[in-house]
């Protein structure tokens, strides 16, 4: 008989929430269990590490910004605009995609990704139409199963302020409401795979292991 393939392609595991949520703590948690366990496992994270998520962290530290056309002396920077912001969230998401999150998935590895489409739909839209920003992000693979770590944004806020000492363009308290709010409403009406919702507040512990009931009936 001749050797087998890996059994089966890896899932694609998403995981979700506003800034202060916990995400990156949940998906290096979840990544070390799943190894721990004897499975191939990938944690990876949007925006990425690559030349276009490079370049949206500088968007969002506003250390990256454009000069418009004017005459000498006028120019002053400005933000980039949102729907181009949106726009290389998209790109940086598809060569993500491309370069390492779908072969390892066929290589049979488990990848778990800090942040992905409903980040860019409840992020985005703050500026951009949510029509807009569902349509770019059509041809992105949808995920085997989204957790969606949902903390209020007072609580996340306050999470931000006691541990980082730089901040992103996002990191302000009522925007932060705002985004909370467009999670909400993103979240129930989401239909590109199963997503489900965890309480962000309970301590750590207990979220890492909701988050583990929730994906082994996946594996």
């Amino acid at each position: 008989m001749s050797a087998k393939k890996h059994k089966t392609r890896g899932k694609f595991i998403v995981i979700e929430g506003i800034d202060g949520a916990g995400t990156t703590t949940q998906a290096k948690s979840l990544t070390d269990w799943l190894i721990w366990r004897g499975e191939r496992a990938l944690m990876t994270h949007e925006p990425t590490d690559g030349p276009i998520g490079n370049m949206l962290r500088q968007i969002l530290r506003g250390r990256l910004v454009a000069i418009p056309s004017a005459g000498p002396g006028d120019a002053k920077p400005v933000p980039i605009d949102p729907s181009a912001t949106a726009l290389l969230f998209a790109a940086d998401r598809l060569d993500h995609l491309h370069h390492q999150v779908i072969p390892h998935l066929e290589a049979g590895y488990h990848v778990i990704c800090d942040r992905y489409i409903i980040s860019s739909l409840a992020y985005q839209s703050l500026d951009v139409d949510l029509r807009f920003v569902r349509a770019i992000n059509e041809k992105a693979l949808r995920p085997d199963l989204t957790l969606f770590i949902r903390v209020p944004a007072d609580v996340a806020m306050a999470r931000i302020e006691a541990s980082r000492t730089q901040r992103e363009s996002f990191e302000q308290l009522p925007l932060q409401r705002r985004i909370a709010t467009n999670y909400d409403k993103i979240v129930e009406s989401y239909r590109d795979g199963d997503v489900v919702t965890i309480d962000g507040q309970e301590e750590v512990s207990a979220v890492t292991v909701k988050v583990r009931q929730a994906v082994e009936p996946f594996l």
